[in-house]
């Protein structure tokens, strides 16, 4: 996994045109478009030009930060995608708001190559509507020279021998879902008195041990040994690990986030021919390992996963071993009162 090409949730400019994105016509002798709406910086250096040299089709993307702009940016018809990045939870809600069309699954072969674990998911169980494209998870990672014990759980988190020296993530789901899973809950659950204990014990951690909340700046954090144990996303996480052997990352032992990223087309694509060419070559095996490779996450494609080095396929931190994968869940969307149950729980850890 490159070091350099980490998957930063916050750092990446909403709506960055890349690929001469919805401009006029330049020198490209591409004879047909297709818009792309993608999350960041999420594919390999070259490859829309290789999809164009291919199939004579020009890729237009435009990239986003957060899911709900993603919603909001499909759903105001201002620009017709014909290919979308879609989140487990979001995939969920979009295909009960009747937002994704279905695919046709002939058109795109590479799906047989996904792996099993990563296909028929509850919000889309036959993979009408999904192609799977990225996955990782939230794990822990913390300094072995400055933590004097094997970490293996999320109670790590809320021990008080940490004070000061914890960083968490400063988003609803994320932290919450860790002290539900801490708590032995699910971390979708929507059980007022599941998520009373879950509040409790954010609110307890923040009094008594003093965390710090935040995104982007966990690797300045850990690197400069000013917290020696934190919340972070997979790709970074396994990055740390292979710069620096004093850092370890790990799934905790009561599981976590397992998220997936999949392809989907809009309602209204103009180019659904298109999308699915674009689909099926996103899910080969060249250009799958090599966004693996480039964006530091693990493939749900399974020839992919054979050529990467052993040190990455065979660590059960990246791929994980089923014992540990069937105490991972995936979001599910939430709305109306249980969506004001977690926002008034948030608004009550955070003030």
């Amino acid at each position: 996994m490159k070091k350099n090409k980490l998957k930063l949730l916050s750092v990446l400019v909403t709506s960055l045109f890349v690929v001469n994105a919805f401009v006029g016509c330049n020198s490209s002798s591409a004879t047909e478009e297709i818009n792309v709406l993608n999350y960041g910086a999420n594919a390999a250096e070259g490859v829309y030009k290789e999809f164009e040299k291919e199939t004579g089709i020009k890729v237009n993307e435009k990239t986003f930060d957060d899911m709900h702009y993603m919603y909001q940016e499909v759903s105001s018809g201002k620009v017709k995608y014909d290919v979308i990045l879609v989140s487990d939870d979001m995939a969920d809600k979009m295909i009960k708001e009747d937002m994704l069309q279905k695919i046709n699954k002939d058109n795109i072969p590479n799906i047989v190559n996904m792996n099993e674990g990563d296909m028929g998911k509850s919000y889309d169980p036959n993979n009408d509507y999904t192609v799977p494209y990225m996955n990782g998870t939230i794990g822990l990672i913390y300094n072995t020279e400055t933590v004097d014990e094997d970490i293996d759980s999320w109670k790590s988190l809320f021990n008080p021998k940490y004070k000061n020296e914890i960083f968490m993530f400063d988003n609803m789901r994320d932290t919450i879902g860790v002290a539900l899973k801490t708590l032995g809950y699910s971390l979708n659950s929507t059980n007022p008195e599941e998520l009373e204990e879950a509040k409790n014990l954010l609110i307890e951690q923040k009094q008594e041990l003093n965390p710090v909340y935040g995104a982007d700046e966990v690797l300045d954090l850990m690197r400069s040994g000013e917290k020696k144990i934190a919340m972070i996303w997979s790709g970074e996480g396994l990055n740390l690990e292979s710069e620096d052997s004093k850092f370890k990352y790990l799934i905790p032992k009561e599981g976590a986030d397992y998220w997936l990223d999949s392809w989907a087309i809009p309602n209204d694509a103009q180019n659904v021919s298109g999308a699915e060419k674009f689909i099926n070559f996103m899910s080969d095996k060249d250009i799958a390992l090599r966004t693996a490779d480039e964006i530091g996450y693990t493939s749900p494609q399974k020839q992919a996963i054979q050529e990467q080095p052993d040190e990455i396929k065979n660590n059960e931190n990246a791929y994980m071993p089923q014992e540990i994968l069937d105490k991972c869940e995936e979001y599910k969307y939430l709305d109306g009162d249980d969506l004001k149950l977690y926002e008034n729980i948030w608004m009550q850890i955070k003030g």
